[in-house]
């Protein structure tokens, strides 16, 4: 008890924890404070040994003491929880995430780089982890395009629906389409931005997944829409496709790759391209320097997965000859996005528990309050990539994309 006092009396300074013990001791941490960003929070311990299990390794305790009920948010208030503790380390600060011990975070990283080098054989299995859930589930806390990935906000009061609209105009337009281009979607999800592109452009489009529940879904939504000729959608590695193509895109995809693999998929993606070839990659990035994925978030949501520092995606493409051509960084759009699908999941309770089981409501409610903390406090950000394969391919002028956007935003 003594060790979790001393570690929450450290971090909270403003807005206010107080801590119900299991053993009847009360303990207040931090001071009310009038800002939104610095709630008071109620959690209790119910058993004696919850409270030591955290300080352990607070990265992966406090979820998992979450999740099996040894630790209670009042209210359920689990993004109050997460948020009072990391607006109190604000990455622009020095702070970060909830740090396990120095011996710990050593072990962490090897087994971190270790679990990294995503080989094809792994990389399936990893994807089904996460991808190849309940439809159900999905359907519950996404648009109805089941966009899973970060929305683009013009303006942070936007609904979720418009706003992953304007994300995939944003991303289009940065593509520079002209009729008759071929595309390829490397991640392709649930089939959206390969159906949206057809619609908007007339291009050709072939989507590509590790998930068979997606790639069924892709399927049907474009045999649905009448164009299951020009938008083909296949469960295929990026490394094993062939052909030539106008344009690439990949939106959340490239945090599954892990850096042993940085360099192949450039170098696989710029051999795919024709002569005048562009790339738009759009994936999650952190802010600093390279680091390793959390505990909790490699046990139980994305096992595999790395969300790659801004330095380790321009090494990889050294030496490739192929130019990056612009750098976007998009900041809080992941977080506005991630409290829509944080706010339809507590909406939706009662179904996801019906579903799976109470454990794992809990567990999605973590993840999602930790992620939109993360891009709101912390380093993580969405970084948006374009490449070309010469110097001629784009405009020299990035007014074509302010101009390509509005246009698809009205059509």
């Amino acid at each position: 008890m003594a060790l979790i006092d001393r570690f929450l009396a450290a971090r909270v300074k403003r807005g206010q924890l107080t801590v119900h013990h299991a053993n009847g001791a009360v303990r207040v941490f931090g001071t009310p404070d009038p800002d939104p960003d610095f709630p008071n929070v109620v959690i209790r311990f119910t058993d004696n040994g919850a409270a030591n299990f955290i300080v352990r390794n607070p990265s992966l305790g406090a979820g998992e003491a979450y999740m099996q009920g040894r630790m209670t948010v009042d209210g359920e208030d689990v993004m109050g929880l997460v948020r009072l503790m990391t607006a109190n380390d604000l990455w622009e600060g020095g702070g970060g995430a909830l740090h396990p011990s120095r011996a710990r975070r050593a072990v962490a990283a090897i087994t971190h780089r270790i679990n990294r080098v995503n080989m094809a054989r792994r990389s399936k299995r990893n994807v089904a982890h996460h991808y190849d859930l309940s439809d159900r589930l999905y359907d519950l806390f996404l648009d109805a395009d089941r966009q899973y990935s970060c929305a683009y906000f013009t303006d942070p009061s936007n609904s979720l629906e418009q706003a992953q609209d304007d994300k995939k105009a944003h991303i289009a337009a940065k593509l520079a389409l002209k009729p008759g281009m071929r595309v390829l979607d490397i991640g392709c999800g649930w089939g959206g931005m390969a159906l949206y592109l057809h619609r908007k452009t007339g291009a050709e489009v072939l989507g590509v997944t590790l998930s068979e529940e997606q790639l069924k879904v892709a399927r049907r939504r474009a045999e649905e829409a009448g164009v299951a000729d020009k938008v083909r959608f296949e469960l295929i590695d990026y490394r094993h496709v062939t052909g030539s193509f106008d344009r690439i895109v990949s939106v959340g995809m490239f945090e599954h790759v892990g850096p042993a693999h940085y360099r192949t998929f450039f170098r696989q993606c710029r051999n795919l391209l024709a002569e005048d070839g562009v790339m738009l990659l759009h994936t999650i990035g952190r802010a600093g320097a390279p680091g390793v994925t959390d505990d909790w978030t490699a046990k139980y949501i994305f096992p595999g997965g790395y969300n790659p520092a801004l330095s380790e995606i321009v090494r990889a493409n050294e030496g490739l000859r192929f130019f990056l051509t612009d750098v976007e960084v998009l900041r809080l759009h992941y977080s506005y996005t991630l409290d829509h699908w944080y706010d339809r999941t507590v909406a939706a309770r009662a179904a996801i528990v019906a579903l799976y089981d109470e454990p794992f409501y809990r567990m999605w409610q973590f993840y999602l309050a930790g992620a939109s903390c993360a891009f709101r406090y912390g380093g993580m950000v969405n970084y948006q990539l374009q490449y070309a394969k010469n110097r001629h391919a784009l405009p020299i002028t990035r007014d074509y994309m302010i101009e390509g956007e509005l246009a698809l935003r009205t059509s």
